[in-house]
């Protein structure tokens, strides 16, 4: 039997082929390494927002991003206490802030992600007017906010009836969610017929709120200035927070009715 001998170039390229292959093999490898988890406080309003923020997050980087909701007030509290969250997106500034002061997290990494709007939302079409005279009639059993105490969302929208001197008339039809989450459940499940809501809860761009709508003006409350801080180090945190002032992620943010500077 003849036996062929495998010329040099040939063997070479062999050699060279297993080298190639073993780079990806431990680039593929490193990559996973590396990639990490980001804990994420999320103020309740900013919930449908940071899901499509999340996932481009991820695609870009291969963090994989584990928001929690909540009202800002409590995420404030369970910080303070230890909970294990390296970015906090609060619905306000002065959490934030406190956080900052008490050195309970990273200097210079609080910023502005966003400027939200509340609105008054009915799930009935055309129950919700523009002149908002449904709140003078009263022909509701239930009207709904978040807890003023704990969610800068309810204290707005506290702000707007009490402006309109109509929380006094009001105040024993409230019912309380103990966020703006839970305050848009008890109006979307018709526990109340009509509440205060985030003005992005109704303008998910894949799911419209059905039913009539009335944007509060911002003259009638503090605005809902929203920044993000950084609670731990870390460099995926840190890569979210840099994302999040991307010109993507602010295209993003804008869609869901907030405003970005």
């Amino acid at each position: 039997m003849l036996f062929r001998r495998r010329p040099v170039w040939e063997s070479d390229l062999h050699v060279v082929m297993n080298h190639i292959r073993f780079f990806f093999v431990l680039a593929f490898a490193g990559y996973h390494l590396q990639a990490a988890e980001v804990r994420i406080a999320v103020a309740a309003n900013f919930a449908d927002a940071i899901v499509p923020l999340a996932a481009a997050f991820e695609k870009q980087t291969g963090h994989r991003v584990v928001p929690a909701f909540g009202a800002t007030g409590k995420f404030y509290v369970q910080i303070k206490q230890g909970a294990p969250f390296e970015i906090f997106l609060a619905a306000d500034a002065k959490h934030p802030q406190l956080l900052e002061s008490e050195n309970l997290a990273l200097p210079g990494t609080r910023f502005t992600y966003a400027t939200g709007k509340i609105a008054l939302w009915s799930p009935k079409p055309g129950y919700v007017d523009a002149a908002v005279k449904v709140l003078e009639a009263g022909g509701f059993k239930f009207i709904a906010i978040a807890n003023p105490e704990v969610a800068p969302y309810g204290r707005a929208a506290q702000e707007y009836l009490l402006a309109r001197k109509l929380w006094d008339n009001l105040a024993g039809r409230v019912v309380m969610g103990q966020d703006i989450g839970q305050a848009y459940q008890f109006v979307s499940t018709g526990n109340a017929e009509l509440g205060f809501v985030a003005l992005s809860q109704l303008q998910s761009p894949d799911k419209k709120a059905p039913g009539s709508f009335y944007i509060v003006p911002q003259k009638y409350y503090q605005p809902l200035v929203q920044q993000a801080i950084q609670i731990k180090a870390g460099a995926a945190a840190a890569q979210f927070l840099d994302f999040l002032k991307s010109a993507a992620a602010k295209q993003v943010i804008r869609t869901y009715g907030y405003e970005v500077r």
